[in-house]
This record gives structure tokens, C-alpha cells and sequence, in this order.
């Protein structure tokens, strides 16, 4: 099984810790492709027009001042790096070193400055989206499909793929010929279901939690079904063509 993850939003910055070792990352054949993302979102970020180009607020003008320094700020796990609602469902801040090394074998976080990495992988804090057209390099989802596709694809090879990722990052890599289910959220209220962002997050970070900690994996679409009938909150689950849906209480 893999489990394939968006970045958070927000990220927790390390406070001490040495900088990032791009050869010592999950898959180092991307460290070209990391470095020359690396030093255009620094350039980019030490702009008069940087918040402009990074297509973000004021409110993050401190995030962004961040990547300038990006190869020499401390680094930490990524699974402490990322936070927001689905990390935190998944408890992911609180694994030890044995679960983050069972999970290095069971996530991709895919991600648009690393392009891939694993919940072990230490990483320093970034500001930087997959939707982003950085500088020279373009769309950063185009750039990495071409980096992506022979990584990714080998590691997916005759595993179940679980894919949790939002529309701008599964726009960077999809898998193809491995079996995979990308991971649907609907609320139930009153009888009605609707998609709610928010829930969706959370219900992700439950069944990504149970899946990197739980001693055996799902090998198939069913089996996958079977281990989300059993999530909190979860009452209904329902299978289609490459998707599951979970529905949750509200």
C-alpha cells in the first residue's frame, strides 16, 4: 500500500536542527530538481513583488521572508512540519521513530518544493504551492510530472494505492497502472450528504492514521473499504471506479 498526501498549509517551523540534506531524502534522484526549485523560491521570495508571485496575503509575509533563507533554516521530520487538520487527525506529530519508519515505507507526501517525501524525511518549513508558477521554471505541477512519473510509479508498483491529495497536487503525478482510489469525504445531515472541505481533512488524517500504524496493510480496494467501515464517525462507505467515498456524521 501507498498512501499519497498533500502537503499542509501551515507548517511548524523547526528551532533548531541542521539544514536540509537533499541527498539524504526519500528519492535523492530528485535533488537536481529540488535544488533548482529551492534557489528560484528563494530568489522569487526576496522580491519587492514576491507575496504577488507566491500568490499569497500579507498575513503570510513573514512565511515567505522564511524562503530566502530556505537551504539554511533548521530542519525537522517532515510529520512535524506539516500541521493542519488532516496531520493532526492522523497523530502523525506524536509517532516515534519506529512508526515514522513504517510510514516512510507507506506515505508520499507530494510536494511542490520536494516533489516527494516521506513523513521521516527532514525538511525545513517553506511557503510554496503546487498551483504556483515559479519564476522561470512555470507551473510547478508541470515541472514535476516530468520528475515524478518514473519515482513515483516504480514505488507504486503492485501496491494499492490510497490517494488522499487535493486536485493541484494529484495534477503532478497520477498513478496509472497500479491500482489505485483516490479518497472521497461526503457529510451526512438530516438526510442529506454534501462535501464538506473541512471534514473531508479530518476523515483523510483518521484513515491515514490507521493505515501507517495498523500492522497489516489493505492489498485491495476492498480491504481498504473494510479498514474505513471501522474509523469514528465514519457510517457509511461506498466503493466506485478508482474512489471510496467515506461518509461521516455531522
Amino acid at each position: 500500500m501507498l498512501i499519497l498526501l498533500p502537503p499542509s498549509e501551515g507548517k511548524t517551523a523547526p528551532t533548531a536542527g541542521a539544514s536540509v540534506d537533499l541527498a539524504g531524502l526519500s528519492h535523492p534522484a530528485l535533488s537536481s530538481a529540488r535544488q533548482r526549485v529551492g534557489d528560484t523560491l528563494a530568489t522569487v521570495s526576496g522580491q519587492r513583488n514576491a507575496l504577488d508571485a507566491l500568490g499569497v496575503g500579507p498575513s503570510l509575509a513573514d512565511d515567505v521572508a522564511r524562503n530566502v533563507t530556505l537551504w539554511d533554516n533548521p530542519s525537522g521530520a517532515a510529520a512535524t512540519v506539516y500541521t493542519g487538520v488532516l496531520y493532526d487527525a492522523a497523530g502523525m506529530g506524536t509517532w516515534s521513530g519506529e512508526l515514522l519508519n513504517r510510514a516512510a515505507e507507506r506515505i508520499r507526501i507530494v510536494s511542490a518544493l520536494w516533489g516527494a517525501v516521506s513523513p521521516a524525511d527532514a525538511i525545513p518549513a517553506y511557503r510554496l504551492s503546487m498551483s504556483t508558477s515559479l519564476g522561470r521554471l512555470g507551473p510547478l505541477a508541470s515541472f514535476w510530472r516530468q520528475h515524478l512519473a518514473e519515482e513515483l510509479s516504480h514505488l507504486a508498483d503492485g501496491r494499492l494505492v490510497v490517494d488522499c491529495r487535493s486536485s493541484s497536487y494529484v495534477a503532478a503525478w497520477r498513478p496509472t497502472g497500479a491500482e489505485h482510489v483516490s479518497v472521497r469525504v461526503e457529510r451526512e445531515r438530516h438526510g442529506r450528504r454534501t462535501v464538506v472541505s473541512h471534514m473531508a481533512k479530518h476523515a483523510r488524517g483518521l484513515l491515514t492514521g490507521a493505515l501507517a500504524t495498523a500492522d497489516a496493510v489493505p492489498e485491495s480496494a476492498d480491504d481498504l473499504a473494510d479498514a474505513a467501515r471501522a474509523l469514528d464517525g465514519v457510517v457509511d462507505v461506498a466503493l466506485g471506479a478508482h474512489e471510496i467515498t467515506l461518509v461521516v456524521a455531522g
